[in-house]
C-alpha cells in the first residue's frame, strides 16, 4: 500500500467572507440543508482547507462551516451558531455547460473576486482527487484520509454524482465504490462508520464494509485542555451493482399487483442477522425500570409535543399514551429487556436487494438483502443515536415502512402491508430465535413512537401524506395491543 501523503496548506485570508453572500442564498436551497424556514445570517468557520490552489485553472476548497440562523423565523430574533455543514467548493474562471447545474455564484470581492464558484462534487477532477486521497491515505491540513489496509482501492475509476440523495451526497466510482459524504456533521464517533466497521470485523456479509473514510481534526479551541473531537465526514464502501432499494421494489410490486411476502420474510431474516452480529460485536445492556423510564418519558414528551402541534392527534392522545403507560407498568413489575446497538432509522429505503444469480457483492455472496446507512435519525443528538436500544425499535421502523408503501398505492393496499408485516416478523424470528410479536407491549410502544414522529413530519413538510400515519395512529390507539 502507498505511504501516507502529508501536505500542509495555506488558506487565503478572507476566503469565507468572500463566499458568505453567495452561500447565504445557495445553502438553504440544498435538499440536505436542515434549517429550512429560517434565513442564514452568516457563517463561522470550523475548518477551511485548500485542496487545489485557487490560482490554478481549477481551485478546490473543503469547508466545515456553521450556519448562523435566528432561533425563530424572522430577522429580529436572536441568532446562534447552528449546524455544521461540509462543503466542497470548486473555483473556475467560468463554468463549462456541463457544470451549469452546480453553479453557486460569481464572487465579487476578496481573494476569489472575479472567479466562479460551484458545487465541486459535480466535477470529475475533484471527485477523482477525493478517491486518490483515500487510496494514498493523504493528510491535507486538518483532513485525514484513512483506509482499511487489507482492502484494495483501485484508481482511475470514472466518478458520477448520485442525484437522488436526501440528507447526504454520494459519488459512485465506476460501479465499484460509493463514497458517501455527510453534509450536516457533528464531532464524535459517527455510527455510519462505527457500526459497519464492527460488522465487517465480525464477518457480517449483510452490510457493505467501510474501505476508507474521511475525518477532520479541527484545531484545539483556545484554552481547551483536550483536543476537539474529530468529525467523520465520509465513508467509502463497495457499490452493490444492480441492486434496487426496498422502497422502489415494494412500490413496483404494488403497481404490478405482485406479492412481496417472500421478500419481506427474507428482509426480516437479514435484519435479524445484522442484529445478532451487532449484539456479539458490541456491548449490550439490560434495561430494567430505572433504565426504561427515561425512554418512556421521552416517548411521552414527543407525543405531547406532537399533540400540541397537530390537532388531528388530540382525539387519539389518550389511547396512544396508554401504550407508554403499559410499557412502564410492565417494567415496574420487574420485566427487563436487552438493549444493543441497532440501525436506528430502518425502513425500506435503507435496504438494498441485489438480484439472485447476479454479480457477487464486492463484500461476499451474490444476491440478497443488504442494510445501509447506519447514521440513525440525523435530527437526533449523536449520543442518543449511539445508545443501545431494544432491537424491536428497528422492527417497528420497518413495519411502518411497509404501511407507507401500501398506502402509497392507488388504491391503498392495507392487506398487502399486513401480509408483509407478518412475513417480516416471521423471517426475523427464523434468524433471531425470537419473534418480535411475542413482546407486543414493547412493539406497540415503539410503533406508536414512530407513527407520532411521522405525523409531526408530514404535518410540517408533506400535508398530503398526513393520512398515512394518521391511519396507523387510529389503529394503534384503539388496538390496546397489536
Amino acid at each position: 500500500m502507498s505511504e501516507a501523503v502529508t501536505r500542509t496548506v495555506t488558506t487565503p485570508p478572507g476566503l469565507l467572507a468572500s463566499l458568505d453572500p453567495l452561500l447565504r442564498e445557495w445553502l438553504p436551497r440544498q435538499r440536505w440543508f436542515a434549517g429550512k424556514g429560517r434565513p442564514v445570517t452568516g457563517f463561522s468557520p470550523v475548518a477551511v482547507t485548500e485542496l487545489l490552489p485557487s490560482t490554478a485553472k481549477l481551485g478546490l476548497y473543503h469547508l466545515l462551516v456553521r450556519a448562523h440562523q435566528p432561533i425563530l423565523p424572522g430577522h429580529d430574533g436572536p441568532e446562534q451558531p447552528g449546524d455544521c455543514y461540509q462543503l466542497l467548493i470548486g473555483v473556475r474562471e467560468a463554468l463549462p455547460p456541463r457544470l451549469a447545474p452546480a453553479l453557486i455564484g460569481h464572487v465579487t470581492q476578496g481573494p476569489l473576486a472575479g472567479r466562479t464558484v460551484y458545487e465541486a462534487l459535480h466535477d470529475t477532477r475533484p471527485a477523482d482527487l477525493l478517491l486518490e486521497a483515500l487510496r494514498t491515505r493523504a493528510r491535507i491540513g486538518g483532513l485525514r484520509f484513512e483506509r482499511d489496509p487489507h482492502r484494495e482501492i483501485r484508481s482511475g475509476l470514472v466518478p458520477r454524482l448520485v442525484t437522488a440523495e436526501q440528507s447526504n451526497s454520494s459519488v459512485v466510482y465506476g460501479d465499484t465504490f460509493i463514497l458517501k459524504l455527510l453534509r450536516r456533521v457533528v464531532p464524535g464517533t459517527n455510527p455510519d462508520l462505527e457500526l459497519p466497521l464492527a460488522l465487517a470485523r465480525a464477518g457480517c456479509l449483510r452490510v457493505p464494509p467501510p474501505l476508507a473514510w474521511l475525518v477532520a481534526d479541527p484545531e484545539r479551541p483556545s484554552g481547551a485542555p483536550q483536543p476537539a473531537e474529530p468529525y467523520v465526514l465520509g465513508v467509502l464502501q463497495p457499490f452493490v451493482q444492480g441492486a434496487a432499494d426496498g422502497w422502489d421494489l415494494a412500490l413496483r410490486a404494488l403497481a404490478k399487483g405482485e406479492d412481496f411476502v417472500a421478500e419481506a420474510r427474507a428482509l426480516g431474516h437479514a435484519t435479524a442477522e445484522v442484529h445478532t452480529v451487532l449484539a456479539r460485536a458490541l456491548p449490550t445492556v439490560t434495561l430494567g425500570h430505572p433504565q426504561l423510564r427515561p425512554m418512556v418519558d421521552g416517548m411521552t414528551e414527543r407525543l405531547e409535543a406532537a399533540v400540541h402541534a397537530v390537532p388531528a392527534l388530540r382525539p387519539h392522545a389518550s389511547g396512544l399514551r396508554s401504550a407508554f403507560t403499559a410499557l412502564d407498568d410492565l417494567a415496574a413489575e420487574g420485566r427487563t429487556w436487552t438493549a444493543q446497538r441497532v440501525h436506528g432509522d430502518l425502513h425500506l429505503g435503507q435496504c438494498l436487494r441485489s438480484p439472485a444469480g447476479g454479480p457477487s457483492h464486492a463484500f461476499g455472496g451474490g444476491g440478497g438483502w443488504s442494510l445501509i446507512d447506519f447514521e440513525g435519525e440525523p435530527a437526533r443528538p449523536l449520543a442518543e443515536r449511539r445508545m443501545p436500544q431494544p432491537p424491536v425499535r428497528d422492527v417497528a421502523g420497518m413495519l411502518r415502512s411497509f404501511d407507507y408503501a401500501a398506502r402509497s398505492a392507488d388504491p391503498p393496499q392495507p392487506e398487502w402491508a399486513e401480509r408483509c408485516r407478518a412475513a417480516y416478523c416471521s423471517g426475523y424470528a427464523e434468524a433471531a430465535g425470537r419473534d418480535p410479536r411475542t413482546d407486543p407491549v414493547l412493539l406497540r410502544a415503539y410503533e406508536i413512537d414512530k407513527a407520532v414522529y411521522e405525523v409531526l413530519y408530514e404535518a410540517r413538510h408533506r400535508p398530503e401524506w398526513l393520512p398515512v400515519p394518521m391511519t396507523a395512529v387510529r389503529r394503534l390507539a384503539s388496538s390496546g395491543l397489536t
